[in-house]
This record gives structure tokens, C-alpha cells and sequence, in this order.
């Protein structure tokens, strides 16, 4: 019977954290059509689905709530200055 030694599974564990990389990939971009009053309607997220966090480029967050055929209206969940 092997026994493993709680040293040797901290240093694999150590191993897989360090060489851990967290890639980001856009997935699907859009066009902001209009900002009102928390509401952004955008255009060309096709694939967005209902609650789904949506980023704007300049780091905005949004929640995807109104979709439509066309656009999808997001909720705002910062000032969305930049939009």
C-alpha cells in the first residue's frame, strides 16, 4: 500500500496554484445604441441570454435583462459615464 505524505500533496497543489493562468477572451461584442436613466440598449449580442452579466470596454457591468430580436436592454450597475 502507497502512502502519500501531506508535504507532497501541498507542493502539488502549490505546483497547479503557481502555474494557474486566468485567460480573458471576448466572446461577442456590440454596439451601444442608447444610455438612459441605468438602461443601455445594445446591438449585435446575439447570443446574450436573460440575467447574464454583460462588460462594457471601459469596464461597466451590466445585467442583461430585456431581450429582443434586435437589441437587449441592460441595466447599468455603475454611473456608465463612459458608455
Amino acid at each position: 500500500v502507497a502512502t502519500v505524505r501531506a508535504d507532497e500533496i501541498g507542493n502539488i497543489i502549490r505546483e497547479h496554484i503557481e502555474q494557474y493562468s486566468r485567460e480573458v477572451r471576448v466572446v461577442n461584442t456590440g454596439t451601444v445604441l442608447q444610455v438612459g436613466d441605468g438602461i443601455a440598449r445594445i446591438h449585435g449580442h446575439d447570443e446574450v441570454m436573460a440575467s447574464e452579466l454583460v462588460e462594457f470596454e471601459e469596464g461597466t457591468i451590466c445585467i442583461a435583462l430585456n431581450l429582443e430580436s434586435n437589441n437587449a436592454g441592460v441595466v447599468l450597475m455603475g454611473d456608465g459615464l463612459m458608455i
